[in-house]
């Protein structure tokens, strides 16, 4: 007999791939808090194959909060069967948040075991092996996202769809302020977007450590190899079945997405 966590993961995993809304959980399997949210999240990867690809955090900018009516960051892992390899199409469905995120994703070179102590940026860092540009597709299964609540919003991925990586940055990004870093983004060659690091939690660095220390509470370390994308640095772009969306991180490097109908 699953328990209301598998029974809730079984629900959304359902809506997910049927592309349905649902109104909210039920209420004998509603998440009270982020630790029975996370506890529905991660019986949701018994429906996944592949080794977990990574993470992803939601609502790093005050544009990402007010989208999904939260107040601070959401976690969220990335299955490695929903990431797009750049150049492919991502298809649309019935996605209802409409939106694609540019984004500082970053992959680890060795393992950052879960511990008691908080990890300090640096520390996190000097784990990193690469920085690539990315977009982020989101979505969710609840009819009205901004009303689910962050208890629920982590229950569903934290909003967590489609991933797309870009290939890893040549230039020495450890020299770079990447909180002062400016990027542009355009939809179907329309007018530019701009978007600068500090939007991510005032800097991606920081939300990555954030990340790490979130999912080290829970008992769960980063793997060598994993990928964590930090949160939209731009406005989330309102998108549409058949747009481009191209994301210029300058000396970084850049990203196109197709999206399919």
């Amino acid at each position: 007999m699953p328990n209301d966590s598998d029974a809730a993961a079984d629900l959304l995993y359902t809506a997910w791939e049927n592309g349905a809304a649902l109104a909210e959980l039920p209420a004998d399997m509603r998440p009270a808090g982020r630790a029975e949210g996370y506890a529905i999240q991660a019986a949701i990867g018994r429906h996944f194959a592949a080794p977990l690809y990574g993470w992803k955090i939601a609502a790093t900018s005050i544009a990402g909060q007010r989208h999904i009516g939260v107040d601070g960051p959401l976690a969220g892992r990335i299955f490695a069967e929903r990431v797009i390899p750049e150049g492919d199409v991502v298809p649309f469905g019935a996605n209802r948040m409409r939106v694609a995120e540019a984004e500082f994703a970053f992959r680890f070179g060795r393992d950052l075991p879960a511990r008691a102590a908080p990890y300090g940026v640096e520390e996190v860092l000097d784990a990193v092996a690469t920085l690539h540009p990315a977009i982020e597709v989101p979505d969710s299964r609840f009819a009205d996202f901004i009303t689910a609540g962050a208890a629920q919003l982590i229950a569903d991925l934290a909003c967590g769809n489609y991933f797309v990586l870009g290939a890893a940055t040549t230039a020495d990004w450890r020299a770079i302020d990447l909180a002062a870093h400016r990027v542009t983004a355009t939809i179907s060659g329309g007018p530019p977007w701009p978007g600068i690091g500090s939007n991510v939690l005032g800097d991606p660095r920081v939300a990555l450590a954030w990340l790490v220390n979130e999912v080290s509470a829970l008992g769960i370390g980063i793997r060598a190899g994993e990928v964590v994308t930090t949160g939209t640095c731009v406005t989330p772009l309102p998108i549409a079945p058949h747009d481009v969306v191209a994301a210029d991180f300058g000396v970084l490097g850049g990203i196109i997405v197709r999206f399919g109908a």
